[in-house]
């Protein structure tokens, strides 16, 4: 990505930037009284356009309209379209409003997430091709950046993307939900990280990722490896199939034996805590019983895992597979170096 690129890409909004300007309007903003006729409504977020028999049922009902959402600079109507039109109907002058001061660009970022917060929620079609639009817009927003905004999974904003990538700008580096800069691919970095681990096999394994741009937990990765004799960048990550691999390099002698990187199951899992639960060493001190509250809550996880999985509100399952990931990667470290660690002592007995 050239310098400009990087420049273009940090200047514009993040989907974290707008779902909080979102909330800071709802929750701050003064209501005001507009006049209706000052009022202009243009683009939509629904692909139908305005339901009236909709707006007709709010015009019939008793209960006062929420204020609407207008953009001072341009007078459109943001959000609260079957509002103002119920309002219409009911005869009225004048109109309770919120007003946003922002470009128009967020206005129409704002449309779509002010919609899926609150009142008649967009239809599946129109929150996809809201992300099209989004792209068409922000194409360095990561896929889980587009999805907090257009109320999607990630998952379904990816399938979008890969109809319309070949229309798309091409980056390789995407703009995630924090608005961090970040690499596509990690490849490049994890052949980098294995440069320097091979230039210097003692190195901070966080040294080297801040000088290469990825994680730590990733050049954790790169090192074991490389211990083990494997290329530092999988497979999917070059675009190879295992099958076309070139032929395995010479295990290196130093590391931890490869048994020690296989997933184990949950039962193994269970029977290993249990072990260190009835370790006076943790149990009789303040620090041992936090760190075993902490497994208890994993072993949780490991246990009724399926469980879980189908008794989570589905609204809730998008954020905390987010916060999974992040500490799956946050515990992959805290692995490494409890690893690391104890590698001194295992030489010293």
């Amino acid at each position: 990505m050239s310098s400009s690129q990087l420049a273009s890409v940090t200047d514009i909004h993040t989907s974290d930037h707008i779902i909080a300007l979102r909330d800071r309007v709802l929750r701050d903003s003064p209501v005001q009284l507009v006049l209706i006729g000052q009022l202009v409504v243009t683009r939509s977020p629904r692909l139908d356009g305005t339901d009236r028999e909709y707006a007709r049922s709010l015009a019939e009902a008793q209960a006062e309209l929420p204020p609407i959402l207008v953009h001072r600079r341009t007078m459109r109507v943001v959000d609260g379209v079957h509002r103002l039109l119920a309002a219409r109907l009911r005869g009225l002058e004048r109109i309770e409003a919120r007003f946003f001061e922002g470009s128009e660009t967020e206005a129409d970022l704002l449309a779509v997430a002010d919609n899926i917060a609150q009142g008649r929620p967009l239809s599946l079609d129109d929150r996809a091709a809201a992300a099209e639009r989004i792209f068409a817009s922000h194409p360095q927003w990561s896929d889980r950046a587009v999805a907090s905004v257009a109320g999607l999974s990630a998952k379904k904003v990816a399938e979008i993307r890969s109809r319309a990538d070949s229309v798309l700008p091409q980056f390789d580096h995407r703009v995630g939900l924090d608005g961090r800069v970040r690499p596509l691919s990690s490849a490049y970095g994890r052949e980098l990280a294995s440069e320097l681990l091979q230039q210097d096999p003692q190195a901070s394994l966080r040294q080297i990722a801040r000088k290469v741009g990825i994680s730590p937990a990733t050049v954790a990765d790169v090192r074991d490896r490389l211990r083990r004799g494997d290329d530092p960048v999988p497979p999917k990550q070059r675009g190879l199939a295992p099958a076309v691999r070139g032929p395995r390099q010479p295990a290196r002698p130093a590391g931890p034996p490869r048994s020690a990187d296989q997933v184990r199951t949950a039962a193994e899992l269970l029977t290993i805590f249990d072990s260190l639960r009835r370790d006076p060493s943790l149990r009789l001190n303040e620090v041992g019983r936090h760190v075993l509250r902490m497994l208890d809550a994993c072993a949780l996880v490991a246990r009724d895992r399926q469980k879980i999985v189908e008794n989570v509100p589905p609204h809730c399952k998008g954020p905390m597979s987010e916060l999974a990931h992040a500490y799956a990667e946050v515990w992959r470290s805290f692995a490494h170096e409890l690893r690391d660690d104890s590698a001194p002592q295992q030489r010293m007995s």
